[in-house]
């Protein structure tokens, strides 16, 4: 900042301007000036020097403010952002203490989860193998019970079904037997009536057939002594003929 004491440069007092002097106004960077028609030259660069003095004075005072607000905006700035800074770093750390936490309870959570997961999948294996043993163990048993009573009905059955099949075949033999007498007593008789009455069919047919040769010969001898005499006749008109023939 300025050391200046910030006190406005003394402007000298002039005496009144007589009463018919013009005055004339100028204005100079937002400083108006007032000069009279009979002021000297003197006087006329006195009020520039302070004119002047008093914009190089305003000026300074400007910058001035200017530099301090800017220091001031910028120390704001600066500490806005070191507070930022200071909040954002201790969030983060917060954060990162938080997630860190987070995550150690986490991993405790799922390392006792894996545990307890693990534990209750043993005891159910555990109980799966026991309860499929005891099942296998009440199946085997049922199975024993179940063959050893199908054998004894197989065997009982197979008895009783020995029983009637030899029955049966008793049974069939004694009617096949019985069948076979019947059979070969009628088959006797019938051969013998069969023989009986092929015996006298063959009589018959062989005095039938007797008889018919004997007749069949008769009419043979008939017939060719038939032919004999027709030959001898006509033999005998051939030789008429030819001995008349040969006398005429």
């Amino acid at each position: 900042m300025s050391d200046e004491s910030g006190t406005p440069p003394q402007v000298t007092k002039q005496s009144a301007v007589p009463k018919d002097s013009k005055l004339g106004t100028a204005e100079v960077d937002d400083t108006k000036f007032t000069q009279t028609g009979s002021q000297s030259l003197n006087t006329q660069t006195a009020l520039n020097e302070a004119a002047n003095r008093q914009q190089t004075f305003n000026m300074e005072k400007g910058a001035e403010l200017d530099r301090v607000n800017a220091e001031f905006f910028a120390g704001q700035d600066l500490r806005r952002t070191q507070a930022t800074g200071a909040e954002n770093r201790l969030t983060t750390k917060v954060a990162g203490e938080e997630t860190r936490a987070s995550q150690r309870v986490s991993g405790e959570e799922d390392r006792a989860n894996i545990t307890t997961t693990g534990l209750e999948y043993r005891a159910g294996l555990e109980t799966a193998g026991s309860q499929d043993r005891q099942l296998r163990e009440t199946a085997g048993t049922q199975d024993r019970l179940f063959e050893k009573a199908r054998a004894a009905e197989e065997r009982t059955t197979v008895g009783k079904r020995g029983e009637e099949e030899r029955a049966a075949i008793r049974e069939t033999g004694t009617e096949t037997r019985q069948l076979r007498e019947t059979e070969g007593a009628q088959t006797r008789q019938t051969r013998e009536t069969e023989g009986a009455q092929t015996r006298l069919t063959r009589g018959t047919e062989g005095t039938e057939t007797r008889a018919t040769i004997g007749k069949s010969a008769e009419e043979t001898r008939k017939t060719d002594l038939q032919q004999e005499q027709f030959r001898r006749y006509k033999e005998n008109r051939d030789f008429q003929q030819s001995r008349d023939a040969y006398k005429s």
